[in-house]
């Protein structure tokens, strides 16, 4: 039927309606992700192995300590979630894992509430 191959993907292009010229979600999902990454470098968050004991010295007592998670096999430490007022800090066990801005930009507006 087509005797170029190349033809195929252009008309399944034109078919679907991807000759839109609006940017997919995931374009403004990714300058938010990005803009992001750039706010938490300019911040003082918790650097990645402090334990719990020298971020609350350093940063107080975190307005909540949440529920921790997994523990249910080796592969799947207890993670424990700190929230202050402009990040959330997550330890294994209690060693810092990971700091990131509380910010309505991502998925963690509200953690208590996070599976």
């Amino acid at each position: 039927m087509f005797k170029h191959r190349h033809s195929l993907p252009l008309l399944a292009a034109i078919a679907f309606g991807a000759g839109s010229l609006a940017a997919p979600p995931a374009v403004h999902a990714d300058n938010l992700l990005i803009h992001r990454v750039q706010q938490e470098k300019g911040m003082n968050l918790p650097a990645r192995g402090m334990t719990m004991a020298q971020v609350e010295r350093k940063y107080g007592a975190p307005q909540r300590k949440l529920s921790p998670r997994g523990g249910d096999a080796k592969k799947h430490p207890v993670i424990n979630r700190w929230e202050y007022s402009d990040f959330i800090v997550y330890f294994e066990h209690d060693h810092v894992i990971h700091s990131v801005l509380n910010t309505p930009a991502g998925n963690n507006t509200n953690p208590a509430t996070a599976n």
